[in-house]
């Protein structure tokens, strides 16, 4: 069996790090992991076949050439490598977490920090066992500083990035009902994310805190043997540094700078504010001048279904459809409640991993709809059934399925209508796109 060491000569020599021999890029080092429903060291030959420099495989039964290296787990030699690879970086890592907004928060961050250092952000959501260990093993020695997302479904996920990635720099975006099936309550969610907190208190490191957010200022207050605690806030509270004042969120994000520099940014809700100024205060720690990171973070459009603004025919719809969770659902629907339009409609899906509490926390949507001023509440899937049952009669139409919703929304065109498609990732409304 090759040793750490030796696998990580190896891995200079390769052009990078793949798991897919759908993907393979030339010279670079496979590694074959096993899954449920898959074993990927059947597909070692075909993976050098495909470009690949190396293979690591952990059975001995498929090492045909000197190519095909033997570990005793794949996926711990994975980690180990990325874990051995930070090390030899000398450069920030700032590990990113929270209920909501890791990913429009890692992106700000990492618009910021591009305007001065050549930096590596987490890709996609790359941001679990796997994917971080990916992230990590894609950090060239070019890199000046590292943001890598961490997500987590339950308590000791974030542990054990943390101890395969070792930030030095450390933030939570917010502690919310997300994963609550998996981390057994509220609670519980707020002990898994701050794992992160308590890896960086304990290794002497820093960490950003929204003094706004009572819960992680909490969790920061609770932690001794910080190098440093760097504090702003997004309200009023003059004891802390408002980094930047929000002038409107409705339908985006308008902010102003501490000299009166005017941003209009490609975001909504006040929840992206807040997204907003942390990227902003992070890149003044680092040195970037305010006004750049305010137009850095302004710039900043997002994609890929997340708070993002698509124009469809006579219609403004608010596509996002990439995740959703009680506390993302209702922050959701009381921004698009306020929002100033002169016709507005939702469709909303189910909300997942909320194990017990899935049927209360889909009535409390319910309940929160109800006091809604919508012009049209369409909800779809079975969990949101529950919703239904806390709306008044006729106050909307219910889909079992996304078939249901897809065919009424061809026999009723929508026009000049501002729409907010909203829900969990498995529920994939951004479907319903093309009806619109």
């Amino acid at each position: 069996m090759i040793s750490l060491i030796d696998l990580y000569q190896k891995y200079r020599e390769c052009s990078g790090v793949s798991t897919d021999t759908r993907k393979i890029p030339t010279d670079s080092m496979f590694f074959a992991l096993k899954g449920p429903n898959f074993d990927a060291n059947l597909f070692a030959e075909q993976a050098l076949e495909k470009g690949a420099k190396y293979a690591i495989v952990d059975n001995s039964e498929v090492v045909a050439n000197e190519n095909i290296l033997l570990v005793q787990d794949v996926l711990q030699a994975l980690q180990n490598l990325a874990n051995f690879h930070a090390q030899q970086l000398d450069i920030p890592f700032i590990g990113l977490t929270g209920s909501n907004g890791k990913t429009t928060t890692k992106e700000l961050i990492n618009s910021v920090l591009s305007t001065k250092f050549k930096t590596y952000a987490t890709i996609g959501n790359l941001n679990n066992h796997i994917g971080v260990p990916l992230t990590i093993l894609a950090i060239d020695d070019s890199i000046q500083i590292a943001i890598v997302e961490m997500g987590a479904n339950k308590q000791g996920d974030i542990k054990e990035l943390v101890e395969i990635c070792e930030p030095t720099h450390g933030f939570i975006t917010n502690i919310g009902k997300a994963h609550l099936e998996g981390f057994g309550g509220l609670e519980g969610v707020r002990k898994g994310k701050g794992e992160l907190f308590d890896w960086l208190a304990e290794n002497n490191q820093t960490i950003f805190v929204n003094v706004a957010s009572a819960p992680t200022h909490e969790m920061a207050l609770e932690r001794q043997g910080f190098n440093e605690i760097i504090t702003f806030t997004t309200d009023t509270n003059r004891r802390f540094q408002t980094v930047i004042t929000m002038l409107e969120d409705s339908p985006f994000v308008i902010f102003v700078d501490p000299e009166g520099g005017y941003y209009k940014s490609h975001l909504t809700g006040i929840y992206n504010f807040q997204n907003i100024a942390a990227a902003i205060r992070i890149g003044q720690y680092f040195g970037i001048e305010t006004k750049i990171a305010c137009q850095a973070a302004a710039d900043y459009e997002p994609n890929n279904n997340r708070s993002q603004f698509i124009k469809k025919n006579s219609n403004n719809v608010l596509m996002d459809a990439y995740n959703a969770n009680p506390s993302s659902m209702s922050a959701a629907i009381t921004y698009f409640d306020n929002l100033n339009a002169d016709k507005k409609m939702v469709i909303l899906g189910d909300m997942f991993e909320l194990g017990e509490d899935a049927i209360i926390e889909h009535e409390a949507i319910g309940k929160l709809l109800a006091e809604c001023n919508f012009d049209k509440i369409l909800l779809v899937g079975s969990l949101m059934g529950n919703a239904v049952k806390k709306l008044p009669i006729m106050k909307a139409l219910y889909f079992p399925d996304k078939f249901g919703l897809h065919t009424w929304l061809q026999d009723y065109p929508q026009t000049n209508t501002h729409v907010l498609v909203k829900g969990s990732r498995g529920m994939g409304l951004e479907s319903v796109l093309p009806f619109l």
